[in-house]
């Protein structure tokens, strides 16, 4: 589809030209963000007539996203999620999950403004671009762990054992998973069934 851009948009052109773009691109995102007009007659007629207006529009809204920038650029958001041992995510962080964290902190970031090429799927500290305006580009860094703790010491920089990431710092103190879970009820020890043979556990079933 052929359209005449509303704005400037990185890696499509100036605002006032006329680009060529995917159908589901224009019709999705383009067109009703406000951002691009179908290119037509009337439609060159109608961007000749508001041209001052769009401009002085880009410049306030240069402004608000400068004002933003200030606060966000260079800040680390805690995000926990469950996962495995080995760090992978039972799931994923999505730019979608990133513009909702960002608002839960008072930042009002279109899913569309975060530049983000795959999904998060692992934990660890992630430096994310945020295309706020154009000409306005900052980043900010996601800390995903699985709990806070853990978020806490990798910030620091420390690097933590899969177990100990799971079951807490307390793990470096046990020599062995029955010392570690020498506590555990009695019904999941070893103990508990050490001593039976098949056909006790026949006649207790």
């Amino acid at each position: 589809m052929q359209v005449i851009l509303l704005e400037r948009i990185a890696k499509l052109g100036q605002m006032g030209e006329e680009v060529k773009v995917r159908d589901g691109f224009a019709r999705n995102f383009l067109l009703p963000q406000g951002k691009a007009l179908r290119a037509n007659d009337a439609n060159r007629k109608r961007f000749d007539s508001q041209r001052s207006q769009l401009e002085a529009r880009d410049l306030e809204r240069k402004s608000d996203a400068q004002k933003v920038a200030e606060k966000i650029d260079g800040s680390t958001f805690v995000v926990v999620r469950s996962a495995g041992e080995t760090g992978q995510l039972y799931g994923s962080v999505s730019t979608r999950d990133i513009a909702d964290i960002l608002a839960a902190e008072g930042f009002n970031v279109h899913r569309n403004q975060v530049e983000l090429n795959n999904p998060i799927k692992a934990i660890g500290l992630t430096t994310i671009a945020l295309a706020l305006h154009p000409e306005v580009d900052v980043s900010i860094t996601l800390n995903v762990a699985r709990s806070a703790d853990e978020a806490e010491r990798q910030s620091r920089g420390e690097t933590l054992d899969s177990a100990e990431a799971i079951y807490g710092a307390d793990y470096d103190e046990a020599s062995n998973p029955d010392e570690f879970f020498e506590d555990a009820p009695e019904e999941f020890s070893d103990e508990a069934g050490a001593g039976e043979t098949g056909e006790d556990r026949a006649e207790q079933g």
